[in-house]
């Protein structure tokens, strides 16, 4: 007769085990924050290459005409490399968080097959528009340029609809953890649509014209101060200046949003704790103990901005349960560099638009050139900042007030090794565009002036 074993322990399976948790969300930030910038460039650098052909155009210049042809072929590099990093995130959306798409996809899946209409419409465009330069007439090559604005500007709003679901989710009824009735377009429509759409557009029009001035102020600083330098750097400089404080008009109506709607969130981006009226400002500090410390404090700012009184109540973090709190010092900086970039960057433009009222002229002083050049990155990190802000304000929910982030994860093991493989992949492709970019820029340097139809 044997004697019966003992059953084997069982090990208890932890579905969005910290590990794996950690592991899917560096992905993930791994993917938007490499793929927001190019994201950014296809939005706003097809403005510039069309206003650049258009003047070539109409007088027949030849540094616009340069201009318009070399910024194409960036356009074209970065559609290319874009579309790579758009697909892997589309296939991160199912394989990394199955609790979300799972559950629920029907409800805020919509834009994202309208963002694959317009990302086709806008391939299709770009391909005529890059091969048809010599074999249609001007004006109608310039118009077939026109859908690739139409469509990146489209892309843009889609996927940030679908994000913007995520803060404010709305169109479905939840029954025993199953959806029910749900409603596409109000879920695309909810409230957190129009601030974050808007912000995200304009931002994308002031990164593509601050990165591609700073080329050019990089050349103006080297010496080369001719026409099409000049050009080059004051049509993309121009946009990026003029959009600048529509850009903070935007970050504050953004603000007094989330003072309606995501109260925890901008909590946490300001450092509050206690609830109350006559809530000051804080610039910079660290959250430790329930306080932030070590800021500059401005008696009154954040009553003040919020309800444009000292008595404006403005809610704390104190109403919020710890465990639904986002990480607030990450959240609370990266607001203040977003900001403070943002003031930079509109410095700098009253900066050239003072000197071009007095004398006609870019500022030829070096401080300036050195800060244009650093506007562009400046300008990307802003960005990344802001979607830091977005995205870690809303945690520890993946869909607010809904879905936990730790729900949402893939419970399969080993997605470390994911994220070890798609950091080479982003290496590869960073290294890849940066060359290819660099090789356009000195073979136009270098070559004799292609001859191309005006």
């Amino acid at each position: 007769m044997t004697t019966p074993t003992a059953p084997a322990p069982v090990v208890p399976f932890d579905p969005g085990g910290a590990a794996d948790l950690a592991a899917a969300r560096m992905q993930m930030a791994l993917s938007l924050g490499w793929h927001i910038v190019l994201a950014c460039l296809g939005v706003g650098m097809p403005a510039l290459l069309l206003y650049t052909r258009w003047r070539a155009i109409r007088t027949g210049d030849p540094d616009h005409l340069r201009l318009a042809h070399q910024w194409a072929r960036a356009v074209g590099v970065l559609f290319a490399v874009g579309a790579v990093s758009g697909t892997i995130l589309s296939f991160e959306m199912g394989l990394l968080w199955p609790g979300l798409m799972g559950v629920y996809g029907e409800v805020f899946g919509f834009p994202f097959m309208l963002e694959g209409f317009a990302f086709f419409l806008e391939a299709i465009f770009i391909g005529i528009y890059l091969y048809a330069w010599n074999l249609l007439p001007p004006r109608v090559h310039l118009l077939s340029g026109v859908p690739v604005l139409i469509a990146g500007v489209a892309s843009a709003f889609f996927v940030v609809s679908a994000n913007a679901w995520m803060n404010q989710p709305r169109g479905f009824v939840l029954e025993n953890g199953r959806v029910t009735r749900p409603s596409p377009w109000e879920a695309m429509f909810n409230p957190a649509t129009p601030p974050q759409t808007i912000h995200m557009i304009l931002a994308a029009f002031m990164v593509s014209g601050f990165l591609t001035a700073s080329v050019y102020a990089v050349g103006l600083l080297r010496g080369r101060r001719d026409r099409y330098h000049r050009l080059g750097f004051s049509v993309p400089f121009t946009l990026a200046a003029v959009v600048t404080p529509f850009q903070i008009l935007a970050g504050d109506y953004a603000a007094r949003f989330l003072a309606e709607y995501q109260p925890t969130k901008l909590a946490a981006m300001e450092g509050l704790h206690r609830t109350g009226s006559h809530a000051p400002l804080t610039v910079g500090g660290v959250y430790v103990d329930d306080r932030l410390r070590y800021g500059l404090e401005i008696p009154n700012g954040l009553s003040l901005l919020v309800g444009y009184s000292p008595d404006a109540v403005v809610q704390g973090l104190d109403r919020t349960p710890p465990a639904d709190r986002p990480p607030v010092t990450p959240v609370h900086l990266c607001f203040d560099l977003m900001v403070g970039i943002g003031f930079l960057l509109l410095f700098l433009g009253l900066w050239l638009a003072v000197n071009w009222w007095l004398r006609r002229e870019i500022p030829r002083s070096r401080l300036f050139l050195w800060l244009a050049a650093a506007a562009g990155a400046l300008s990307a990190i802003a960005v990344e900042a802001g979607w830091v802000v977005t995205e870690v304000g809303r945690q520890p929910w993946t869909v607010y007030g809904k879905l936990r982030t730790s729900e949402a994860v893939n419970p399969a093991p080993g997605l470390w090794l994911g994220f070890v493989f798609l950091t080479v992949i982003y290496v590869i492709l960073t290294v890849s565009t940066v060359y290819v970019l660099r090789y356009l820029v000195r073979r136009e340097r270098g070559a004799p002036q292609e001859r191309v139809a005006a």
